[in-house]
């Protein structure tokens, strides 16, 4: 009998497992992958979520893998650019765009540390529901014979596709529809060593240095053109790039090297599901997704993996009821991701609206501000306050 099983083991599975092996608790962490293996992402994570990894011991075990730092930041929308960096964020100087083969091996063994039970190659087939109560699991390794294990609580961090949200019927309750596709790769020989994000005319490009010395490219456009798009993936990646960023375009071109395919991110909407109930609670994406083109997603799944095993702590220790402390995640997950849920959902359509345009413009101009808007994209300030009327009135204002 485990405290808690949790199904699936990458950036919000493996830690919820490992922090609450560290209070003690019994755990299971299951996934049907094993270790190392890649998954689409968009790999950035912003300085909260590696202060949050520096918190749990790990930041200088991915460090020492050698993936870049990348201290300088550029955001273009047409004609304007906001270039910068945030001041330190909880000591954090710069971010990362780790492969996830690298990420995801690092939390699996921090679990595995801490003292949680891991067991990769793992299928679920069933959750177990007594009385209305989920009380465990029944699955098996490839090849094996079918098993169950019983749990207190089973947490689903397994993702949009979540089989324990499926099993649980988890109502969906926010739902902004997703506006654009994404396809990405890997390129050797280029010299971009900052981060850079480029909007065009309903298109757009991002470009950051990753593991190997090599570069992430990604390119994104408005969904309606997604099957033209994929007829000549290569050519129209390169087009995307002519368009809107046509400097980078002829290096990429000319002197870059694709090391790997093209991974297409033909994302599901934007979405807040019921993420606890009898016996089960979802965290990551399982239970709150957005849109990738901010890149929120590794450091929220960071966040609310700790919010969700202090409140399951809570539960298990019976400091207060399980149901309670489970609600209470919920509500602060919403309230905290709300701002950033936002803003992801504006500027992922690709086209600015006149207030958030107006405030673009003048950001190009300020530096103090620019800083603040990286600190607040680094998750050093938050969206309400950097967006605070009296803020953004003084800034248009000293743009005048």
């Amino acid at each position: 009998m485990y405290d808690a099983i949790v199904v699936g083991a990458r950036c919000a599975g493996s830690p919820v497992g490992m922090l609450l092996a560290r209070q003690g608790h019994r755990v299971l962490v299951v996934d049907r992958a094993t270790f190392p293996s890649d998954t689409v992402s968009t790999h950035y994570i912003q300085q909260r979520g590696l202060a949050r990894l520096a918190q749990w011991g790990l930041l200088d075990k991915l460090i020492a893998t050698g993936v870049p730092a990348i201290k300088r930041m550029t955001v273009s929308y047409l004609d304007i650019v906001i270039a910068g960096f945030a001041d330190p964020i909880q000591g954090i100087d710069a971010t990362y765009a780790p492969r996830r083969t690298e990420l995801d091996t690092i939390l699996v063994e921090g679990a595995k540390e801490a003292g949680a039970e891991v067991r990769t190659g793992y299928t679920v087939s069933e959750l177990i529901i007594e009385d209305g109560v989920v009380v465990g699991i029944r699955g098996s390794v490839a090849g094996g014979e079918i098993a169950e294990e019983r749990a207190r609580i089973v947490i689903g961090a397994d993702g949009t596709n979540s089989f324990v949200a499926n099993a649980v019927g988890a109502e969906t309750y926010t739902k902004v529809a997703a506006e654009c596709f994404i396809y990405y790769s890997y390129f050797s020989g280029l010299s971009q060593t900052e981060f850079h994000s480029r909007i065009g005319d309903k298109q757009q490009i991002g470009i950051w240095p990753t593991h190997n010395d090599q570069t992430l490219v990604a390119v994104m456009r408005k969904i309606d053109t997604y099957s033209d798009f994929r007829a000549d993936v290569e050519a129209n990646f390169v087009k995307v790039a002519r368009e809107i960023l046509p400097e980078f375009a002829e290096e990429l071109v000319t002197k870059g090297k694709r090391e790997d395919r093209f991974y297409p991110m033909r994302y599901p909407d934007n979405y807040r599901r019921q993420s606890h109930g009898a016996g089960w609670a979802l965290v990551g994406d399982a239970g709150y997704h957005k849109d990738p083109f901010t890149g929120l997603g590794i450091s929220d799944a960071f966040d609310y993996a700790a919010l969700l095993a202090e409140r399951v702590h809570e539960g298990l220790t019976e400091q207060r009821p399980m149901a309670e402390a489970l609600a209470d995640y919920q509500r602060e997950r919403d309230e905290k991701s709300q701002s950033g849920f936002e803003f992801t959902c504006t500027i992922s359509t690709l086209e600015l609206t006149p207030q958030l345009l107006a405030v673009f413009r003048a950001l190009e101009n300020n530096e103090e501000y620019a800083k603040d808007f990286f600190a607040m994209v680094g998750g050093g300030m938050t969206g309400e306050e950097f967006f605070a009327p009296e803020r953004i009135a003084k800034l248009l204002g000293a743009n005048v």
